[in-house]
């Protein structure tokens, strides 16, 4: 857990201590209106993003079982290479799309959570006394957010690996390997070779998108200026 700091850098005149009960009421209003509109957007943002990844699991496992119907029906000979690696190709580009999508998602998520955080400290400016009461982050900073997102305890790895994004990234590193297996195979005829180089791509993919994600979130910290910043209290 942690405390939050004195305030927020006010600009001029920003002084909450001047206004009016008539002006304290009106702030209150649009802080909660704003409020609503955030959240709304990040569980629009967050149901959109969920059901993307179930639309690609569905493709998987319905791409996966039209390979078992076609090497069934053709002895998994013939055309079946060539509507294989059609089939595997098509997977791995819906894939990327995906992906891509669940990352920008992820940071888009985190801006919402600081926005929220920071109006909740516009509402402990308004109001100290509720500031006990406010279970979640009360600074835009990386303690607050971390807060937010869970509010108990810090946070360990196993929220990070048991998280949807690194579900669909180990899905979609095991089709590029899937892909540049068969692909190898069709080539070279060397299973050893397929297999060998189809575990490689699999691992080098999966460590790329972690480090790519992990540079967007460091991206996100270096471009946000923090209104309210965690004490070392």
């Amino acid at each position: 857990m942690t405390a939050d700091a004195s305030g927020p850098v006010s600009s001029p005149g920003d002084d909450v201590a001047q206004l009016t009960d008539a002006q304290r009421s009106l702030r209150a209003q649009m802080l909660a209106t704003e409020h609503w509109s955030l959240l709304a957007s990040r569980s629009t943002t967050q149901s959109e993003v969920l059901t993307r990844i179930a639309i690609f699991l569905t493709l998987v496992s319905a791409g996966l079982v039209t390979l078992g119907v076609l090497g069934n029906a053709t002895g998994f000979s013939g055309w079946f290479g060539a509507a294989a690696l059609g089939i595997l190709f098509l997977l791995v580009l819906l894939g990327l799309i995906t992906q891509l999508r669940v990352f920008n998602t992820a940071q888009e998520d985190l801006a919402y959570v600081l926005a929220m955080n920071r109006l909740r400290a516009a509402y402990v400016d308004l109001d100290p006394g509720i500031a006990p009461y406010l279970m979640m982050g009360t600074t835009d900073d990386l303690p607050g957010s971390q807060r937010t997102y869970y509010p108990f305890a810090a946070r360990d790895r196993s929220q990070v690996f048991a998280s949807s994004m690194v579900l669909i990234l180990v899905v979609h590193a095991a089709l590029g390997g899937l892909f540049v297996g068969a692909l190898t195979f069709a080539l070279s005829g060397s299973i050893g070779w397929s297999i060998g180089l189809g575990v490689v791509v699999a691992i080098v993919a999966f460590v790329g998108w972690m480090v790519w994600g992990y540079r967007g979130y460091r991206a996100v910290w270096r471009l946000h200026e923090p209104l309210r910043a965690t004490s070392d209290a």
